[in-house]
């Protein structure tokens, strides 16, 4: 499809994110939550809605909802209640969903990003608490389908958020804002692959200057962060050009063919009366005292946004650095504390850890815990570096060797002899060699083409095996060509 022009259209787009909390047990019953198993082996009668059986509601998984109101501004309902969703789906052992609805636990809540113009509030109009449904699996040959019933019952927040952004990138923004937030908190690892963090998108258009909503439609299960991106835009040129040749876009759910970048009409869109909403007669109205709230909120850890802008203020790092040591929290909390041993200033150890330590580690699932460089191995390294016993370039070597090894900085400079040369009589023999050798650059480096000053400084380190002091170099260089 051709892209549309947007000119006249305003984009309208609304997110609901479904996280998988991080519960080693499901949210009614004592069944494993654990990715992985073989189809079927966790489950029991509560999960599989045998007749008779009653749903005993985890405690955790309400702190974890706390914890996520909180992190998102949410007012805390003191009393919520639980819902029985209606519908038939082969993955619905029950034919219904326990979920809440009127009465859910958060409400009101927002989070900001950033955009090009600026700093912007997107609202959260509510958390609430659900079970999973299981999963179909169907043979692309044209065998028969299966439902695995192990995700039956793991515990889900459904996060709601207002019909606020305006883009494609907006809505990639914030939902990268929301999943650093429940990582941070500790209540759902950010797995989009993996179904624990998945995204759906309500899209609709309308022209500039009109107040009223035009019919939307969702995007449903969307796993990552490309593939959010790729079908809200589809979706904009597919919907503006239904209402600009005279037709009407329908109210949908539909799905997104990764492979061809389309987007394909599922089934036409439930509205809250379809699903026969009506109060869960097994569990009790869920009430929450006022301290176990100001008890999560004391144990709630700094948030990304606080962080990074914490890396700026006190710091002197540049925004963009700060956005990308906040983006992992195990490498924030490395990168503090290589800041406290170095204690020498935060923007050299920002520079390597972004642009040498990353790198190492980039292909390791374990992240920057794959590194046998402690942070205070860092600042060791820093601190030889400071006081000039190898150059950047040794360093890059040794930071490598520590890495793989775990060694101390100093032994690996002893052992692979990457001390800096700092002798002004070795300098300049060797800067003396290399003049004699390229007579004709020296004539036009006093010719006025003072550049070639780096051609000359990368003979001389050739010379010393790369291992000379940089600044006596230069200075040995230019006595001599100057002179």
């Amino acid at each position: 499809m051709a892209t549309r022009s947007r000119e006249n259209w305003e984009v309208i787009i609304g997110l609901e994110v479904h996280a998988q909390m991080l519960t080693h047990t499901k949210i009614f019953c004592g069944c494993s939550t654990r990715f992985g198993a073989e189809a079927n082996t966790q489950t029991c009668p509560v999960c599989l809605g045998m007749p008779g059986v009653l749903p005993v509601l985890n405690e955790k998984v309400v702190e974890f909802a706390i914890r996520a109101g909180l992190g998102t501004g949410c007012e805390i309902r003191r009393e919520s209640v639980f819902a029985r969703k209606n519908y038939f789906y082969p993955d619905l052992p029950k034919g219904y969903q326990i979920s809440q609805f009127d009465l859910p636990i958060c409400e009101h809540g927002h989070l900001l990003i950033d955009t090009p113009d600026g700093e912007k509030r997107v609202g959260i109009t509510r958390i609430h608490m659900e079970e999973d449904a299981g999963k179909n699996t169907h043979d692309p040959e044209g065998g028969p389908s299966r439902v695995d019933l192990n995700r039956a019952g793991v515990p889900l927040l459904e996060i709601v958020g207002e019909p606020d952004l305006r883009s494609s990138d907006e809505a990639v923004e914030y939902l990268k804002s929301l999943r650093d937030i429940v990582v941070y908190l500790g209540i759902n690892d950010g797995n989009m692959e993996e179904g624990s963090f998945r995204c759906d998108a309500n899209v609709s258009v309308r022209q500039r200057g009109e107040a009223k909503f035009r019919n939307r439609v969702e995007l449903k299960n969307i796993n990552s962060f490309r593939f959010v991106k790729q079908a809200i835009e589809f979706e904009i040129d597919r919907q503006i050009e239904v209402w600009e040749e005279g037709g009407t876009v329908i109210t949908e759910t539909r799905l997104f063919d990764t492979q061809k970048g389309v987007t394909r009409a599922m089934r036409s869109k439930e509205e809250a009366h379809d699903y026969r909403y009506f109060p869960e007669p097994d569990l009790l109205p869920l009430r929450i005292d006022q301290a176990w709230i100001e008890r999560v909120r004391g144990e709630l850890p700094e948030l990304p946004r606080a962080k990074a802008k914490r890396f700026v203020e006190e710091q002197g790092i540049s925004p963009y650095d700060a956005g990308v040591l906040v983006a992992d929290q195990a490498v924030a909390a490395w990168y503090e504390r290589a800041v406290q041993a170095y204690g020498r200033g935060a923007k050299p150890v920002a520079n390597w850890v972004i642009n040498e330590l990353l790198r190492l580690v980039k292909d390791s699932p374990e992240g920057i815990a794959a590194t046998q460089a402690t942070p205070e191995k860092l600042a060791q390294l820093l601190g030889l570096l400071d006081e000039r016993k190898i150059n950047a370039a040794a360093a890059k070597q040794v930071l490598e060797a520590v890495h793989g090894t775990g060694q101390d900085p100093a032994a690996v400079v002893e052992a692979l002899g990457l001390g800096q040369v700092s002798d002004t009589s070795a300098i300049e023999a060797a800067a003396d060699k290399v003049i004699a050798a390229n007579q004709g650059q020296v004539e036009k480096y006093r010719g006025g083409k003072t550049a070639l000053l780096g051609f000359f400084m990368g003979q001389v380190m050739k010379e010393l095996q790369g291992k000379g002091d940089p600044k006596v170099v230069t200075d040995v260089l230019k006595a001599k060509l100057e002179g």
